[in-house]
């Protein structure tokens, strides 16, 4: 019969081989930290983990399916100068916390898997990492503690906290002419916050509230008007490869506008650097479209809206990882269906999760044309930013009947949904 600890009691290990395992209501990874007296490892050998299996005497399994990750601990191989060995419980998602989920428990075992004692960690609430147990040597013999001490400087610095060299890559300082933080919304029966809402009149919605482009205001430069000479018709046997700024008419060389045309939005995260270099970030990017009358925002076409009211966009549908090759997600336009007020269409890229673009690698739009399913045009996102979303390209016209033309953005903004990035989008709205 096994033994319940609570917060801070210990108990005597009386067997050479124990097994460390959890139960846990969400995903999450258990790792293990060797330390000698001064509480440091002696080395990065030390730290057990998803990248690094295997250390002095302990092996990390991992779970499958329903079975959860274990730690392999053989007492007798632990080198002489470690004096305790912590097992760490870390969350998958680092946004979200233990306080929203039931208690996690540790369990010791032997290796016939009898279990001698199980920990419930309670009391942990906006924590998203926990020290939950710790094996430890007294007087010659190696005893188990009931640990439970929440960590909230995230994982990195934890380990770093126990002497750990970990080579993570270094955030960029925000320029001082990125936008400011987005407006807070309330929640209402959770997040996401909703798009904004536009009340139809005559089957199509009015143009809402305009407002004018923030241009001197801090922190909304205006961007700098691209060289006219930059924009193209489209060559008719090539896709274009764009570069910030530049424009080109959605016409070919020679032919016809075209009616008819797909934006493919892709992106790929980025593996952990340092120790952490084989598993990826868990990163949930959106793709949306925001259609804009002169300054008014008019309709948003996202994950949670997959069609515009005219009819005239479809999103086709949401992909939560970014896996995979070739698009992540497509919007598709019918150009000749667009209502004659609407005269923008910017396609936007936010992340659900608050992750940044520095921890997003090869994110691209492109246009395709929507009857041959030919690339016309692609933009490559050059390198990180420290933003939450991202405004990748527009699609626009001068006037009622003009010519549609597409332009490359790649400015960054902080929005985890569209419904946070509608008011940052006027400084892309400039007439020309």
């Amino acid at each position: 019969m096994s033994a319940v600890l609570v917060k801070g009691q210990n108990g005597p290990l009386n067997v050479n081989d124990v097994v460390i395992s959890m139960q846990i209501a969400a995903p999450a990874d258990l790792s293990a930290i060797l330390v000698t007296a001064h509480g440091k490892v002696r080395s990065d050998a030390d730290f057990v983990f998803f990248n690094q299996p295997s250390g002095p005497g302990v092996n990390l399994q991992p779970g499958n399916g329903a079975q959860s990750a274990s730690l392999m601990v053989s007492l007798g191989a632990v080198p002489a100068d470690i004096a305790q060995l912590r097992a760490i419980i870390t969350l998958d998602d680092p946004n979200t916390n233990f306080g929203r989920i039931a208690p996690p428990v540790a369990y010791v075992s032997d290796a016939g898997g009898n279990v001698l004692f199980e920990y419930r960690i309670e009391g942990l609430n906006t924590e998203s990492i926990v020290i939950a147990l710790e094996l430890y040597r007294r007087q010659g013999d190696w005893k188990v503690r009931a640990v439970g001490q929440g960590y909230a400087g995230g994982f990195a610095a934890l380990v770093t906290d126990h002497g750990v060299n970990v080579n993570e890559p270094q955030a960029q300082p925000q320029s001082p002419q990125a936008p400011p933080p987005p407006q807070q919304y309330a929640p209402t029966g959770g997040y996401p916050p909703p798009a904004p809402q536009f009340a139809p009149t005559g089957g199509y919605p009015p143009p809402a509230q305009g407002f004018s482009p923030p241009q001197g205001q801090p922190g909304y430069p205006a961007p700098p008007p691209p060289t006219q000479s930059m924009e193209r018709d489209l060559p008719k046997n090539h896709a274009v490869s764009l570069v910030k700024g530049q424009r080109v008419n959605l016409r070919k060389e020679g032919g016809a506008a075209l009616t008819y045309v797909k934006m493919g939005l892709g992106w790929d995260p980025v593996k952990r650097g340092g120790m952490f270099g084989n598993k990826a970030v868990d990163i949930d990017l959106d793709a949306s479209v925001v259609l804009f009358a002169d300054m008014s925002p008019v309709d948003v076409v996202y994950y949670g809206s997959l069609a515009s009211k005219d009819g005239s966009i479809r999103h086709q549908g949401d992909n939560l990882t970014g896996e995979g090759e070739g698009d992540d997600e497509v919007i598709v336009v019918d150009l000749t269906r667009i209502a004659s007020h609407v005269n923008t269409l910017l396609f936007i890229v936010t992340s659900y999760k608050g992750h940044t673009f520095e921890q997003v690698a090869n994110a691209f739009c492109r246009l395709v044309d929507g009857q041959s399913n030919a690339e016309l045009a692609r933009y490559t996102l050059a390198g990180g930013m420290p933003f939450t979303g991202m405004a990748m390209a527009k699609v626009y016209r001068t006037g009622p009947g003009g010519d549609w033309k597409m332009e490359a953005l790649g400015e960054g903004i902080q929005a985890k949904h569209p419904g946070e990035a509608v008011p940052q989008l006027g400084r892309f709205l400039a007439t020309y």
